[in-house]
């Protein structure tokens, strides 16, 4: 689903990547788990072609990123849904509209819409707060929105910026189990995070990164932890 193959990517004199190969195959739940500047940004802008490599191959869905030209970005990430931190809904569309948008942008019809959107509202458990706006939701139902409309589309890939960073642990649970439940219909996780209670929670595979070097990639718990500013590793059990 996704290769990396000895990829670098260089900020002038900053490491983004370097040497990076990894594989993750399709329908994997993956943690990408590191300290802020390891990279993890880089890997994703990666993926979607939001930056170059300046060497190696990237693959996703079969097709070579590195090489795509302008005119093929868009069918790319048309693959891939995004769930961002701070939700980015539009706050004078309701929920059914802020959804139907993602829909509406490709162009589909207005019968496929008012058949699709109820199904997914369904299936992120707010079908009740179909009309209602975002600022008259608290932040668990906003993400699911947010999640609502980056699955709307039938992604092969989602990728989850840091979804639970703005929300109490009880939401956070909440999310990380829809998470769970979507990734079980096939579609393909790839999860940013710093919550390493999340992480060593749901047993996933986890791919560490540091310094722009993928360091870990295994799976079981978040890899370490920092107390008074000192990190130590931290390994699983299997």
């Amino acid at each position: 689903m996704i290769t990396f193959t000895n990829v670098t990517k260089i900020y002038n004199s900053n490491v983004g990547l370097e040497n990076a190969s990894v594989t993750i195959e399709k329908g994997d739940f993956v943690f990408l788990v590191g300290p802020s500047g390891a990279g993890k940004s880089t890997f994703i802008k990666l993926i979607l072609k939001e930056i170059d490599a300046d060497s190696g191959s990237i693959v996703v869905d079969g097709k070579e990123v590195t090489t795509m030209s302008n005119r093929e970005i868009p069918e790319l990430r048309r693959k891939i849904g995004i769930v961002f931190q701070d939700f980015r809904l539009l706050p004078r569309k309701t929920v059914y509209e802020n959804v139907a948008f993602a829909m509406e942008i490709l162009h589909r019809s207005k019968r496929q819409i008012r058949k699709k959107v109820p199904q997914v509202l369904s299936l992120v458990g707010i079908s009740d707060k179909a009309d209602k706006y975002p600022d008259e939701l608290s932040a668990g139902e906003q993400q699911r929105v947010a999640i609502a409309r980056a699955i709307i589309n039938n992604p092969t890939v989602l990728i989850a910026d840091e979804p639970t960073g703005n929300l109490d642990p009880d939401m956070a649970a909440e999310i990380m189990d829809l998470l769970d439940q979507i990734n079980m219909t096939g579609t393909t996780i790839v999860m940013v995070t710093h919550a390493k209670d999340i992480v060593d929670r749901m047993q996933k595979r986890v791919v560490a990164i540091e310094s722009g070097h993928i360091v870990r990639d295994e799976l079981g718990q978040y890899g370490y932890e920092e107390e008074n500013g000192i990190r130590e590793e931290v390994f699983d059990d299997e």
